[in-house]
């Protein structure tokens, strides 16, 4: 298994359940859940993980 340099989410503050993210390449990054027994590891690149981002916070915007 591939070792990666993992960095928790700055959201994670309580509990256990972290999202956690690794790049490897500039156009490589790699996302996996801290409480995921299967240690699933999810692959994208740059532009669908901006996305993803953009997605989350404009969720998060509209449900304050």
């Amino acid at each position: 298994m591939t070792a990666y340099a993992w960095q928790k989410s700055s959201y994670c503050a309580q509990g256990e359940s972290c999202v956690h993210i690794s790049a490897t390449t500039p156009a490589t990054i790699h996302v996996t859940e801290s409480t995921d027994p299967a240690q699933a590891v999810l692959t994208t690149g740059p532009v669908a993980f901006a996305a993803l981002l953009g997605a989350l916070k404009t969720a998060h915007i509209t449900q304050h």
